[in-house]
C-alpha cells in the first residue's frame, strides 16, 4: 500500500527497511480505512518512521518499549523545529499527536496523553459500585452511562460545596442537590432519574459499610405521574420537510438521509440505529433485523423499498471501505462508527434547519412521529408496542393520549346534541 501514497522508491525502501516496518504499514492501513486524506498520510507516516529511528537510537529493541521514548522525541522535534525556523509556534501537539495515534493503533492498551482515562465517580471510596450494577443488577452499558452521568454531577456538587468525604453526607445535603438539579430547568423525569441513581448508590455504600446509615430513603424526588406527559411528535408534513432538507449528493447527506428514514419508518431509537451492522440487513429476503433492543429482545422488520434504496445509496457511495461491520460511520477522519449521541445530534440539526418547533428536538422526536402515524392509522397499542420494541404494554399506553382523530370524534360526538 505504500506505493499508493509515496512515489520515490527511496522513500518506500527506507520505510520498509525500518525495524517497525510492519507496524508502520498497519498504521497506514488504519489511516486509509478511516478516511484520512493523502496529505494527512504524507505527514503522519514519516513521523512514525522518524519516531522508530529515534527510539532505536536510544536503545529500543521492541515495540512495547516505544512509549518510553515519546516525550524525548517530542522535545527533540520541537527543538529542531525552533532551531530551523526560528518560530515560536507551539509544535509539541503536532509532533505528539501522530506518534501517540500510531502507538494506540499498534499497541493494545496504549492511552494517549491527550485523552486521559477518567476514573469512575467515587471509585476511590466505593470501588465496587459499577461492578455491582453489572453483576448483581444486570444493567446494560447504556444504563451504566446514565449512572455515571448523574454520579459525576453529584461528585462535582460535593466538591463545589466543600464536602470532602461521603461520610459527611446528610439529608440536607442530598435534598439541596436534588433541588439544585430541579432548579436548573431539567425535566422532572431527569431529576427523578438522578434521585433514583443516588438512592441506589447510597444503599450500596451502606451495604458495604462505607456509610453508617442508609440515607437512600431521605432522597426525595419530584412527583412524576404515569402518563402525565405527551410524546413530542411532529406532523408528517413536517417529517417530509425535514427529509427534503437533506443534501443527498454528499456522503454525509446520504448517510443522514438513511438514518432519518430508519427513525421515522420503524420508530427506532438512536442507539439502535447506531448499532446496526451489515449482518442485520437481509437483502435477499428484504428484512431488517434490530437485534438488541432496550428490553433485551430483537425485532425483524420488512425492509421497505424507500429505506432499502437509501441504505444502498449510502453503502455504495458514502460508507468507507473497512472491515468493520457497522453500517454508519463518521463522514470525516477518523472514520469510526457513529454513536447514539451523533444520531440524536444530526436529527436535532435537521429539525432545526427545517424550522420545526418541538420541545427537546432529537432522534426521539422522529421515533415518536413514527408511532403517531401508527396511532392515526388505528393500530392497537399491542401492535404498536411490538413494532417499536416495548416489552410491556404499559410503556405504550402513553400513546393513547395522542390518538388525535379518535379524541376529535369524541369531542364532536352525540354530546353536541344536548347543546342549545
Amino acid at each position: 500500500m505504500l506505493e499508493q501514497y509515496f512515489v520515490k522508491p527511496k522513500t518506500i525502501d527506507r520505510i520498509r527497511g525500518s525495524w517497525i516496518a510492519a507496524e508502520i504499514e498497519a498504521y497506514l492501513v488504519w489511516l486509509v480505512e478511516r478516511g484520512y486524506s493523502t496529505k494527512s498520510i504524507w505527514r503522519r507516516i514519516p513521523v512514525a518512521f522518524a519516531f522508530g529511528e529515534f527510539a532505536r537510537g536510544r536503545g529500543a529493541s521492541a515495540v512495547g518499549e516505544l512509549p518510553a521514548h515519546v516525550d524525548a522525541f517530542v522535545a527533540d522535534g520541537v527543538a529542531r523545529h525552533d532551531a530551523r525556523t526560528g518560530s515560536t509556534r507551539p509544535m509539541a501537539k503536532e509532533v505528539r499527536g501522530p506518534v501517540e495515534q500510531f502507538l494506540s493503533v499498534v499497541l493494545t492498551g496504549f492511552e494517549p496523553t491527550g485523552r486521559p482515562h477518567h476514573a469512575r465517580p467515587f471509585a476511590a471510596v466505593v470501588p465496587g459500585f459499577f461492578n455491582y450494577l453489572v453483576e448483581e443488577r444486570g444493567l446494560r452499558p447504556a444504563s451504566l452511562l446514565g449512572y455515571r452521568h448523574h454520579l459525576v454531577r453529584f461528585e462535582a456538587y460535593l466538591r463545589r460545596i466543600g464536602v470532602e468525604s461521603i461520610r459527611e453526607l446528610s439529608p440536607t445535603i442530598l435534598s439541596a442537590f436534588v433541588v439544585e438539579r430541579a432548579a436548573a430547568g431539567l425535566a422532572k423525569s431527569t431529576v427523578g432519574n438522578s434521585a433514583g441513581v443516588l438512592r441506589v448508590f447510597l444503599r450500596y455504600a451502606h451495604r458495604e459499610g462505607v456509610l453508617a446509615t442508609d440515607l437512600s430513603a431521605t432522597v426525595g424526588w419530584p412527583q412524576v405521574y404515569r402518563l402525565s406527559s405527551i410524546p413530542r411528535s411532529i406532523s408528517w408534513d413536517e417529517v417530509n420537510r425535514v427529509l427534503a432538507g437533506v443534501e443527498r449528493r454528499t456522503e454525509a447527506g446520504r448517510r443522514d438521509y438513511a438514518i432519518l428514514l430508519l427513525l421515522v419508518t420503524y420508530g427506532l431509537r438512536g442507539r439502535e440505529v447506531a448499532a446496526l451492522t451489515l449482518d442485520d440487513i437481509d437483502w435477499k429476503r428484504e428484512r431488517l433485523a434490530v437485534p438488541e433492543r432496550k428490553a433485551g429482545h430483537s425485532t425483524a422488520f420488512p425492509l421497505s423499498a424507500v429505506v432499502g434504496e437509501a441504505l444502498l445509496d449510502y453503502l455504495q457511495h458514502g460508507r468507507p471501505v473497512t472491515t468493520d461491520r457497522h453500517v454508519f460511520f463518521r463522514a470525516a477522519a477518523s472514520r469510526r462508527p457513529i454513536g447514539a449521541a451523533a444520531v440524536s445530534s444530526l436529527s436535532r440539526s435537521y429539525l432545526l434547519r427545517a424550522g420545526v418547533e418541538v420541545a427537546r428536538p432529537g432522534s426521539h422526536t422522529l421515533r415518536h412521529s413514527a408511532v403517531q402515524r401508527l396511532v392515526d392509522a388505528n393500530f392497537d397499542l399491542k401492535t404498536i408496542g411490538d413494532f417499536i420494541g416495548h416489552r410491556s404494554a404499559r410503556s405504550t399506553e402513553v400513546y393513547a393520549k395522542v390518538a388525535v382523530e379518535a379524541l376529535r370524534e369524541v369531542a364532536l360526538g352525540d354530546g353536541e346534541a344536548v347543546l342549545p
